[in-house]
């Protein structure tokens, strides 16, 4: 933290990430109930003898996973530092 960062600065930034991890956690849910139901319909449909749901479950569920790593991972390409970079590199734009 530098000494010219302000409390609402942090702030600001720390009520963006609990954003970024509730959205996460919204996601998650939903990816649960949607798919719950799908294999539900699956089953009651064919008793899994074709088990389709299968297919939505891994795609989502790649997406899914993409979503946790963007959350909880600390990326090289769009992590805290480059954040950081493209945020002064847009603010000497601007000047």
């Amino acid at each position: 933290m530098s000494t010219s960062e302000t409390h609402q600065e942090r702030y600001t930034r720390a009520k963006a990430r609990v954003e970024q991890i509730r959205s996460f956690y919204n996601h998650l849910f939903v990816y649960i109930i949607v798919n719950s139901g799908i294999a539900s319909l699956n089953y009651y449909q064919n008793e899994w003898d074709v088990a389709w749901f299968l297919f939505p479950l891994g795609s989502w569920g790649i997406g899914l996973i993409g979503h946790a790593i963007g959350t909880f991972s600390s990326n090289p390409f769009t992590g805290k530092d480059w954040e950081k970079r493209k945020i002064q590199e847009l603010l000497e734009k601007e000047d």
